[in-house]
């Protein structure tokens, strides 16, 4: 005997997510007359098994299984008004102590799913999925009354029923009984007999789509094969993948119909069968705006990674969504594929592009303030325009207030200037530097031009170009005269950053490596003229064990050559400790020293660092060891290196870690601090 069964088990669950929210399902075809469905319900208190079974004795609270039956007093003529005393109606499902406030409490189990073997599994997951969405799960097990009770296990009978079906159990039966408990605290018992019977599998599979298409593009996107079992769950997932796949390869316009499934109840089988309309095959075409604008078509094209005339696909529409939302100018935006009324020299059709663009709030404020035992008290402030020079012009006003640092600047940045993440960048700013190692009034201007990483997309490689001009009036200490003087110099310097990145995350890498080298010409004015060159190499590498531990560890190797170390302003010299540096050392507190013990800086560095990263849930812990020196020489000596240890903090949020650190220098020296924090965004690298 065959059936026809459209849809699959999945819309069952459906119906049964409705139950669960207290909502009945929809009616379904043919409609049954009213008596003959009042007919169909037996009672709670009539115990449902199968013919096979003999039915069990009725139990005395049969009765109260919370149907009341009613009375003759239907019949009776209504009293008067003026007689009448209206009185609240008994709750059936009160105590016998009258207290018609009182719980009902129930106990409910299901008997037919304890099968060992290969269903054990299959049935533990329905087992599960029905605790889940139960009814009677609500409320640890207690109701309102007795008819709150029966109406709760009638959904949970079709939701059982349902669930079943959802596994390929069309077949099975759900029966229903409840009697008063003789022992314990639950007064109601509830049962579910369940028989499964026979597991339905899948039969032929056919894909109503052209067969070119279909052995192409949506049988190997369908995972599902002949003689495994109908899975609802598992069925939806493969057509969905189905409806990816065609756009991400060239038909924008396809759409997934209605699938029927015969049922072969002799041979427990279903034979699978999927319309799939796929329209026209189509190369990208035109961009198309609409809406209220921000960005006209042309600058939208610059954003996509595609080309007029390439095959669709999907994906690379999704990135140009994104680049269009990482722009922060849009309220909302939407693209989607129109038909082109052009065709392709081949014949094959193009797909425009229709961008809706909303535009958004332009303008931003943003406000910082912190405070660290080594540079003190420290507050900064901006506001922005992104687009006060279209497209993507940004102009900041910024201003910094410290303890040790104050700064005035005006930085203008253009975006996505003629290719996707290409900024230009020009700055002009005023600041005062007070450290221990210098202090110092520089005013700066510099421009760059770069290829930067972003949130959307992680590049492999990056690089930046620039130039740089600076006044700075700085002290510094001069060992030829044992004693501290300001100098007024002029610095012009050409910096360059290239940078290669293989990790697998931009802010909480876990595997890969990344390597960045920065080389500046510079010459130095005022003293006399000076010609030298700045580098610095960096390297880091992540090794994850198992899939909550990984090993980190980072290199750093510097050298100014060209000049000595007096002839430089302070603010060129390398310095060492901290937070970037090597923790559990003060800002800039690693090096040689002054006859007054303030750091004075040098022309090459070195540093290492090592981490285990362990991580729990949404928090992790770290353990660290971090080493450096600072040299007065130009070649790193590798000797007399310092050693900082600590352990750290994190939590793990949707755009990073956050990560308090706490360190200590090993064989501290006398005035060095005993501990230091650090607290950032971010890996410390």
């Amino acid at each position: 005997m065959n059936r026809l069964q459209s849809g699959l088990a999945c819309i069952a669950l459906v119906l049964a997510s409705a139950a669960v929210a207290g909502q009945d399902p929809a009616p379904t075809d043919p409609i049954i007359p009213d008596d003959e469905f009042s007919r169909s319900i037996p009672s709670l208190d009539e115990t449902m098994v199968d013919e096979a079974e003999p039915s069990p004795a009725p139990s005395e609270d049969i009765e109260d299984s919370g149907l009341e039956p009613l009375n003759n007093a239907i019949d009776e003529p209504l009293p008067s008004l003026e007689t009448f005393e209206a009185e609240p109606l008994a709750d059936g499902g009160a105590e016998e102590s009258g207290d018609a406030d009182a719980e009902v409490r129930y106990a409910v189990q299901i008997e037919g799913l304890e099968s060992a073997g290969d269903n054990a599994a299959i049935f533990g997951r329905i087992t599960n999925r029905f605790r889940e969405l139960s009814s009677l799960s609500v409320n640890g097990g207690t109701a309102d009354s007795r008819s709150a009770i029966n109406a709760r296990a009638r959904m949970d009978q079709q939701l059982l029923t349902d669930i079943l079906a959802s596994e390929g159990f069309y077949d099975g039966k759900v029966n229903l009984s409840s009697k008063r408990s003789e022992t314990g605290d639950r007064p109601i018992e509830i049962t579910f007999r369940v028989r499964p019977e026979q597991r339905y599998r899948l039969g032929t599979i056919a894909f109503d789509a052209p067969v070119e298409i279909s052995e192409s593009i949506i049988r190997p996107n369908f995972p599902p094969k002949t003689g495994d079992p109908i899975v609802a769950d598992e069925i939806v997932a493969a057509e969905a993948q189905i409806s990816l796949a065609l756009p991400q390869n060239g038909y924008p316009f396809a759409q997934v119909g209605q699938r029927d499934i015969l049922l072969d109840e002799a041979q427990a089988t279903g034979d699978y069968s999927l319309p799939v309309a796929t329209g026209a095959k189509s190369y990208f075409g035109k961009v198309l705006t609409e809406g209220n604008p921000v960005f006209s078509s042309d600058h939208v094209a610059i954003l996509r990674r595609f080309k007029t005339g390439e095959l669709y696909d999907a994906r690379m529409v999704d990135d140009l969504r994104e680049a269009l939302v990482a722009t922060g100018l849009l309220s909302t935006v939407s693209i989607e594929p129109v038909a082109s009324t052009e065709t392709a020299p081949d014949g094959t059709a193009y797909a425009d592009l229709l961008v809706r663009q909303e535009a958004g709030p332009a303008r931003t404020i943003a406000a910082s303030a912190g405070y660290e035992t080594s540079r003190g008290f420290r507050a900064e402030g901006s506001w922005t325009h992104r687009n006060l020079f279209p497209p993507e012009g940004s102009l900041s006003a910024s201003g910094i207030l410290g303890t040790q640092e104050q700064a005035l600047g005006v930085i203008f940045n253009r975006s996505n200037a003629g290719k996707r993440d290409r900024t230009i960048g020009l700055s002009l700013s005023a600041l005062h530097k007070n450290y221990d190692a210098f202090s110092a009034y520089t005013g700066r201007l510099a421009g760059t031009l770069s290829y930067q990483s972003t949130p959307i997309w992680q590049k492999k490689l990056t690089y930046s170009v620039g130039l740089e001009l600076l006044a700075t009036y700085e002290s510094l200490f001069e060992i030829a005269r044992m004693a501290r003087d300001r100098k007024l110099f002029y610095v012009a310097a050409l910096p360059t950053e290239l940078g290669f990145d293989r990790s697998d995350d931009l802010l909480n890498p876990s595997r890969g490596f990344r390597l960045n080298l920065r080389l500046s010409p510079e010459t130095s004015l005022g003293q006399g003229s000076r010609f030298y060159l700045r580098g610095m190499l960096d390297g880091s590498i992540y090794q994850p064990i198992g899939e909550s531990l990984v090993i980190a560890a980072r290199g750093r190797v510097g050298s100014i050559m060209g000049t000595t170390r007096d002839s430089l302003p302070p603010s060129r010299r390398y310095f060492g400790g901290g937070g970037g540096s090597v923790r559990g050392f003060g800002y800039q507190q690693l090096g040689p020293n002054d006859i007054e013990g303030n750091p004075v800086g040098g022309r090459s560095l070195n540093e290492a660092a090592a981490e285990v990263r362990y991580r729990f849930g949404n928090f992790g812990a770290v353990a660290f060891v971090d080493a450096g020196q600072v040299y007065q020489e130009s070649t790193p000596q590798f000797d007399d290196w310092r050693f900082g240890v600590g352990v750290g903090g994190r939590f793990y949020t949707n755009f990073g870690p956050m990560r308090i650190d706490v360190a200590t220098p090993v064989n501290r020296r006398k005035g060095e601090s005993r501990f230091a924090f650090y607290v950032s965004l971010g890996q410390a690298f």
